[in-house]
């Protein structure tokens, strides 16, 4: 091979080319975004858009349906998510994995321009990209410092415009939050009684209340000077109560005469308790591509700088209570040491193997050599550095050194028969450069379609993918020049025979003698591939989407009986949690906690906490469940967070329940989660938006003749029954720094009949109670109603247990539940699957079809590289073997701990097919090179497992004890890789013993029996 000419002729140059791609690649590794988990692309885009005090139903047919009319067909789109909030509605588009977002965000743009119209006094709808499963990086607890006694809810303003901004500042901060706050508002409290007895008119004074404006007149030239005309109409607060609403009698009835005007805070609708005190709550997150840990410096770094000057100003303190970065230094640091302990353990096995110093050293320098030049190639791949791929460069430890230990061996072996360093090194690599290139090629290609898939999972794989292929790309080419170059130089000197040699010797006389007859090798081909298939489809564990992660985080959601009010979550709920709580904050029970906080907003509440103990994780999700639950008519459950997702997200099964009636949906949904509890014990089920319509309603049905009497109709009704409720929007008034509400209402009442008798001055008809006008009827309706697809949408959120896999409860759902549940569907209703339960079928799809892919390109590969479809089919035939070791292998680990076949050890059965083949490469390439130069195929077979057995149980023994480390050790983010190395591992150990018998026997079909009649071993040349 020329390369390797070339390299032996001029050592230096391959040094400098090796100090390079050092150099290269350490530059590309600092250059690398550290992150977490791979980068997902999930192309989503989120409407918001805000009616202050309007019902879901209002929101639903005002808001939400005309938007959900105009945005019907947007190219790419995959799913239309709709949720009809109190004051609300909530889009959100999903468009299909490689959609161009920004040309998305200018189709939703031009489409929601051709809503005909919103209600008056509805926001502009607000588009964001970020996504709404969009994970926080950092959440921070804002406090009163001793001696502020102001209320922490009172500073929204405050944060948003302090806080708020300046971690918006920083580099990689796509969003930032304020949860728990409440925001100013120039509230109008009017007295109805006063207004009555002036005969003042309700709808008179909502139009004059809004009507104070600033305009400009243009301007005009006076002398010399332009002056600008502009009248100042808007009224100040101070002066609003000014107002002129009538003239009577030649004396003004003002505003203040009939109401108070103030800047007040708006009613509380969230609030936020962490380690049993009130507080208030901020996150960050994270731009797409950026640099987490410099992210959370800059963080960091702003929080000092905000701890040591706004906030210490106004005497609030501010506490990190989540980083991400800290799993993320635990996980790395978990994958380093491995990775240190698999090139250790490696090296030792090819100590053992050699007993030459300066021969395991050259090999060992194909390590740092593949590892340190593939992050060149990640770098421009705009790859990130992250726990999956760290963990490939830990898989690829043993395999980088396939090719160097061929080599290294095949020389050593000629420099045993008396050959000079420098011919030993040139024919070495020689010989053995056609089965490197077939296994490398191999193992590559068999990666490839990995690399391209789409889809979540595929994006995920595609860092693990890349990352091997490209360590073994670069293992090949190091095997060829660098090492012969080094063995050159290094092993000049006398050569000591091989210490293990009569081992090699009775290996393969006893391989020779299992395979000596027809009758034997047809025993031992059927048995080898039928029991292997077998055994591996009768012991395949269910399928699994993605592992959940042992992150320290610990989150609870709470759903509160209907109709709670915010003051009844806080001293019913968050009180008594805080107090449940307080021993294990102060480490009087265990697990001591290091943190919690508690998030209440308008229909529920979260919780999540950290153990100040790692390993304390586990247990802190039993307390966390018993502290949450026994609330009446409250559904509360806790989980670890999902690495690959936000709480809600990660391994569960969305059962959408669709249909027109509401009513009917929610009554399919109840039995729905009663069959799931008692089908499914353990499984936790979330349903969303809720199970009953339960929401306490004082429903307003308007007298349409007594209005019509009075001189109203039923517009100017809704306005006056707005401002008598929650209050009325008339305008805004913007004081210097920001623009504030200017909200209509009238005094408090409790009761419903309070209500009612609530008088009111009409243009004919004098002064009349409400409830004159209308019906109040007690009722009840929905807190959310939610539409998937443009269908009113009832789901359940199935949470299998951590022991069950997903597909397992994915078809007892499917096979006990849903025949249930369609029967009580009315023809319009149906049931479908999404979230994780969708995924996980596409993912099964896509997997299956790589499998088959991979070995379709591994056929015709080897076939081109061997120039024959029956030798590379009986490399194929090797395939079995391996897969029923990694499905032993997982059965043998879930003894010991849960280990479901997810879809990240689904990928170690496509590895598996590029490791095990190199060994059955080696064999067939060796036996036909051999029958080329003249022996007979028995004495071929038996001289090529005599030469390739030591090389070919010293790669396996690299790869499997540079892989034990990640099977073996625990620790941060080790249950993503644990289940792929175990089937590596597995794999490899049941291949590795039975391919030697498999291959010979494969091999040797259509020995004639002169050759079989020769049993000595025939002399090994190496020419």
């Amino acid at each position: 091979m020329q390369l390797t000419r070339l390299s032996l002729h001029n050592p230096v140059a391959v040094v400098v080319a090796v100090i390079l791609a050092l150099l290269f690649g350490i530059i590309s590794l600092m250059r690398l975004p550290v992150q977490l988990t791979p980068e997902v692309e999930k192309p989503e885009i989120t409407i918001k858009t805000k009616w202050r005090a309007a019902a879901p139903e209002e929101i639903e047919a005002d808001i939400v349906e005309p938007q959900e009319k105009v945005l019907r067909g947007l190219p790419g789109m995959t799913e239309l998510l709709s949720k009809a909030k109190r004051g609300e509605g909530e889009i959100t588009i999903t468009f299909a994995v490689g959609a161009n977002l920004e040309r998305g965000l200018l189709e939703v743009l031009n489409r929601l321009n051709r809503v005909p119209r919103y209600p008056d006094d509805a926001e502009e709808p607000v588009i964001s990209a970020i996504g709404g499963d969009s994970r926080p990086i950092a959440w921070f607890i804002i406090k009163p410092l001793p001696g502020n006694d102001r209320a922490i809810s009172t500073y929204q303003d405050f944060l948003e415009e302090v806080v708020q901004t300046r971690f918006e500042r920083v580099l990689g901060v796509g969003l930032s939050e304020v949860r728990g706050g409440r925001e100013r508002e120039v509230r109008i409290t009017f007295d109805p009684y006063k207004a009555a007895t002036l005969d003042i008119q309700l709808p008179v004074a909502i139009n004059l209340a809004g009507s104070g404006k600033d305009v400009s007149a243009g301007d005009t030239y006076v002398g010399k000077r332009r002056y600008t005309i502009r009248f100042a109409g808007k009224y100040d607060v101070e002066k609003l109560g000014e107002m002129i609403l009538e003239w009577r009698d030649g004396r003004p009835i003002q505003l203040r005469d009939v109401a108070d005007v103030k800047v007040r805070y708006a009613d509380r609708r969230s609030f936020v308790i962490q380690n049993s005190e009130s507080a208030m709550a901020i996150n960050a997150h994270r731009e797409s591509g950026v640099n987490v840990l410099e992210v959370m410096a800059g963080l960091r770094q702003a929080t000092q700088e905000l701890a040591d000057g706004p906030l210490k100003r106004a005497n609030l303190s501010i506490q990190q209570v989540y980083d991400e970065t800290k799993y993320i230094h635990r996980s790395i640091d978990l994958v380093q040491t491995n990775l240190a302990l698999g090139v250790l353990l490696a090296i030792g096995v090819l100590w053992w193997f050699l007993r030459r110093f300066r021969a395991t050293l050259m090999v060992a320098l194909a390590i740092p050599s593949s590892i340190i030049t593939s992050f060149i190639l990640l770098d421009v791949a705009d790859r990130t550095l992250n726990v999956i791929s760290l963990a490939g460069l830990a898989f690829a430890v043993g395999m980088v050194l396939d090719a160097a230990i061929i080599v290294l061996e095949n020389i050593v072996r000629l420099r045993e028969k008396g050959k000079t360093a420098s011919e030993a090194s040139l024919q070495g690599t020689m010989q053995v450069w056609g089965a490197l290139l077939a296994s490398t090629v191999t193992t590559v290609a068999i990666f490839l379609p990995v690399v391209f898939l789409e889809d979540e999972s595929g994006q995920l794989f595609a860092d693990l993918a890349l990352t091997i292929a490209v360590a073994i790309g670069f293992s090949l080419l190091a095997a060829v020049t660098i090492l012969p170059t080094a063995a050159q130089h290094w092993l000049k000197g006398a050569v000591k025979p091989d210490p293990h040699s009569h081992w090699w010797d009775a290996m393969t006389g006893s391989i020779m003698w299992l395979t000596r007859s027809v009758r034997l090798r047809a025993f031992w081909i059927v048995v080898l591939i039928t029991i292997p298939v077998s055994l591996a489809y009768l012991l395949k564990p269910k399928a699994d989407y993605l592992p959940q992660g042992n992150r320290n985080l610990v989150f609870a959601f709470i759903l509160p009986p209907p109709g709670v009010n915010i003051d009844f979550i806080e001293k019913e709920m968050g009180q008594v949690i805080a107090k449940r709580m307080l021993p294990y904050i102060k480490g009087e029970k265990s697990p001591h906690v290091n943190d919690y906080f508690f998030v209440a907003f308008g229909r529920g509440a979260f919780m999540g906490a950290r153990t100040k103990n790692d390993d304390d994780t586990d247990k802190l999700v039993p307390l966390i469940n018993t502290v949450v639950q026994g609330f009446p008519g409250t559904i509360a459950f806790a989980k670890r967070t999902s690495l690959f997702g936000g709480f809600g997200t990660g391994r569960t099964i969305d059962i959408n329940i669709r249909g027109r009636n509401v009513e009917t949906l929610l009554t399919v949904a109840q039995t729905g989660f009663g069959l799931i509890s008692q089908k499914v014990p353990g499984a936790r089920v979330r349903p969303f938006p809720g199970l009953s319509l339960a929401e306490p309603e004082l429903q307003l049905i308007p007298d349409e003749r007594r209005i019509a009497e009075v001189g109203w109709d039923r517009s100017v009704m809704s306005g006056v029954v707005r401002a008598v409720g929650d209050g009325l929007y008339v305008g805004d008034y913007f004081d210097g720094d920001q623009r504030l509400d200017i909200i209509l209402r009238s005094q408090e009442w409790s009761l419903p009949e309070d209500l009612a008798s609530i008088p009111l001055a009409t243009p004919l008809g004098g002064v009349m109670p409400l409830g004159e006008l209308v019906d109040i009827l007690r009722t009840a309706g929905p807190d959310e109603l939610r539409r998937l697809d443009r269908r009113r949408t009832v789901t359940l959120q199935v949470t299998p247990p951590e022991n069950m896999p997903l597909q397992d409860v994915l078809d007892l759902i499917k096979n006990e539940i849903e025949p249930v549940l369609n029967g009580m569907l009315p023809e319009d209703g149906e049931i479908t699957y999404s979230g994780t339960a969708d995924k996980l079928e596409v993912a099964i799809k896509n997997m299956l079809g790589i499998f088959l892919l991979a070995i379709v390109i591994l056929y015709l590969l080897m076939s081109a590289l061997f120039r024959s479809f029956r030798d590379s089919l009986l490399v194929i035939l090797a395939i079995p073997l391996a897969t029923v070791g990694g499905v032993i292998s997982l059965q043998l680990m879930n003894l010991v701990t849960f280990q479901p076949m997810d879809l990240l050890t689904m990928i170690g059965f496509i590895i598996l097919l590029g490791l095990v083949v190199n060994n059955a490469i080696l064999l067939v390439h060796q036996t036909r090179q051999a029958e080329r130069e003249g022996l007979a195929r028995h004495d071929a077979v038996q001289q090529a497992v005599r030469m390739r057995l030591r090389p070919i149980l010293m790669s396996t023994l690299t790869s499997i004890f540079g892989m034990l480390p990640l099977l073996l050790i625990p620790g941060a983010g080790s249950e993503l890789y644990r289940g792929l190395a175990g089937v590596i591992v597995g794999g490899m150990c049941v291949s590795a013993v039975f391919t030697l018998v498999l291959l010979p026997s494969l091999l040797r079909i259509g020995e004639s029996k002169s050759s079989a009649q020769t049993h000595s071993l025939p002399p090994v040349t190496g020419e």
